[in-house]
């Protein structure tokens, strides 16, 4: 299954690392560019505990991406808080 999450503040990367963590194939989504490069150099912009850790295996297990919206998506979440 593939997803993507649009919004990668606190709510977006906890959700989307979530879910990857259970194999499902997620990109992350942000119209902030700095951000989003950030997260592609490894700069987590908040803090959860452990959460760090989880997008670090994600990425390594090829689970997680940050390119944009995928064509072939099973389910968009938009993130909004």
């Amino acid at each position: 299954m593939k997803i993507s999450v649009i919004g990668t503040g606190y709510v977006g990367q906890v959700t989307g690392t979530c879910f990857a963590k259970t194999g499902i194939t997620v990109t992350s989504i942000d119209n902030n560019t700095d951000k989003i490069r950030g997260l592609k150099n490894g700069s987590i912009p908040i803090y959860e505990p452990g959460l760090e850790t989880m997008i670090s295996r994600n990425i390594e297990r090829e689970r997680k991406g940050r390119k944009g919206l995928g064509d072939q998506n099973n389910y968009v979440f938009k993130k909004i808080i």
